[in-house]
């Protein structure tokens, strides 16, 4: 499995994630859940080498990661997906798989390119489109796709839902579980636990760069209030807030429209 392992990290001099503990197996989604400004995205960036923790580790299968090149850590088998839908604006969606696929060989270039448009068909329209034309549901695919072009064996998306409308989300959704049925390991780090406490078998919520809750998704699922709870930390590192915390606090911190989401299965087929 993917282990992180008592990890520090500090930003602008304040330490953004403290001493966080979690692990990623693979064939499994876990859902790390919290609010803006928890952690979750330094997190990521951690992992992938972009920051380089205070201290901690990150192990692969029992192996140090912890401080290599981003280039290193992709090679090793853990991509992640940084939230923001980072592309080269001005290259075709061609192009930008291209690039993903830099470090690898034709043969294993070709075989990754192959598999992501199996997964991502709606893609094989748009190859020759420029990245800034995409619909933001289209942009998310392809950022999916550069991350499963080396075919990885551990993923960290940041935010999947983010300005995606819950349509678009619900066309996203089966393909996570795919990947994960596939054997690969996905973190997924959302602000709306809705999206992905439907599809973890683990859970955990950060606040204020400390893990909070750790336990099966279906607890989460069964008893909102504890992911409610945790959701209003606030103050000290170690303690929650004094003040009270604001009302009519509802499952609309969790998804917009206040139902939990994504709805039961089956889905929707999808319009590809």
């Amino acid at each position: 499995m993917l282990r992180i392992a008592s990890l520090t990290v500090e930003r602008g001099g304040r330490e953004v994630v403290r001493d966080l503990t979690i692990e990623i197996p693979n064939g499994q989604v876990t859902a790390l859940l919290g609010p803006n400004g928890a952690g979750k995205s330094t997190l990521v960036l951690a992992v992938g080498g972009v920051l380089k923790p205070k201290a901690g580790s990150v192990l692969l299968d029992e192996a140090e990661i912890t401080g290599r090149r981003p280039e290193r850590i992709r090679q090793a088998g853990v991509a992640i997906v940084p939230e923001g839908r980072r592309l080269l604006p001005d290259l075709t969606v061609e192009d930008n798989l291209r690039v993903a696929s830099y470090a690898l060989s034709r043969e294993a270039a070709q075989a990754g390119r192959t598999k992501v448009l199996e997964l991502f068909p709606q893609l094989e329209q748009r190859l020759a489109a420029l990245a800034r034309t995409l619909s933001g549901g289209e942009q998310q695919m392809v950022v999916l796709a550069q991350a499963l072009i080396a075919q990885p064996r551990y993923m960290l998306i940041d935010e999947l839902s983010l300005g995606l409308a819950p349509v678009v989300v619900s066309r996203l959704i089966p393909v996570i579980r795919t990947i994960a049925e596939g054997g690969t390991g996905v973190l997924l780090i959302e602000q709306f636990a809705t999206v992905a406490l439907g599809l973890a078998n683990q859970a955990h919520v950060m606040e204020g760069g400390r893990i909070r809750f750790s336990g099966p998704a279906s607890e989460l699922r069964a008893h909102p209030e504890l992911l409610q709870s945790a959701y209003l930390l606030r103050g000290s590192p170690d303690q929650p807030a004094a003040v009270p915390p604001p009302p009519a606090v509802t499952a609309e911190l969790f998804w917009p429209n206040g139902a939990w989401y994504p709805p039961p299965a089956p889905y929707p087929p999808a319009p590809w």
